[in-house]
């Protein structure tokens, strides 16, 4: 069966995650985080795709970017692609692919999901027990979206400026959604949209690509369908 394109939208924000090939280490000391967040940066200006948020975890990052162009984000993934592996190839002395497979990637398509998105990258870290608050993790973008660890690469999302009328003021609400735990229940529906590569929004939302697209936005049901033998028939 042919692959289904991902849906690919200028203007509309996409949580990206890419994990490393058998779920090994993608970074191993400081200098590779610094290595990737350089390449990320520069691609990102280079395609035109506007970062909001991100982290880079051992063996996999989140991103969230907006493309100002259909194509955008896998010209700027691809340029990451060729640029870091083969750095990281070099310095280890290795070869062959550092990720498993294509990059998956999910339209996050409304100011409440979108706020949530960036709650769910930056608290992969307290997730995993690596920290026990998003501020103590060095490669996330919560410095800049929380604190005072201005990062000139990172822009704001609309939602995000929507919670102050200043950098002080959006700073302060924003740290204070981190207050509460995400919610279990959304946090495996980001997952699963974002491993089917489908639409997280809502139902309007959703909607209206459908229209738009003409094609299924909704995540099909995790694990086998159930079977509808009678048992006397087996």
């Amino acid at each position: 069966m042919a692959r289904q394109p991902r849906f690919d939208l200028p203007g509309i924000a996409q949580h990206i995650v890419q994990r490393g090939v058998d779920r090994q280490p993608c970074f191993a000391q400081k200098t590779d985080y610094q290595r990737y967040l350089q390449e990320f940066r520069e691609a990102a200006n280079h395609h035109d795709c506007a970062i909001h948020a991100y982290v880079l975890m051992t063996n996999h990052v989140h991103l969230l970017v907006t493309p100002a162009e259909v194509g955008g984000v896998s010209r700027m993934m691809q340029a990451i692609g060729r640029r870091y592996v083969g750095s990281f190839n070099s310095h280890y002395r290795r070869t062959g692919t550092l990720w498993e497979g294509r990059f998956k990637a999910a339209i996050v398509g409304s100011d409440a999901y979108v706020l949530t998105c960036y709650r769910y990258i930056e608290m992969n870290p307290v997730r995993a027990h690596m920290v026990e608050t998003p501020a103590g993790y060095p490669w996330s973008s919560h410095g800049h979206n929380a604190l005072e660890q201005h990062d000139p690469k990172i822009k704001a999302h609309p939602a995000y400026l929507l919670l102050g009328e200043n950098s002080e003021t959006r700073k302060a609400a924003y740290r204070a959604l981190f207050a509460n735990a995400l919610d279990e229940t959304e946090v495996t529906d980001l997952r699963l949209h974002t491993q089917q590569q489908r639409i997280w929004a809502s139902d309007k939302f959703r909607r209206q690509i459908a229209a738009l697209t003409g094609r299924i936005v909704d995540v099909r049901p995790r694990g086998r369908p159930k079977s509808t033998t009678n048992i006397l028939d087996k």
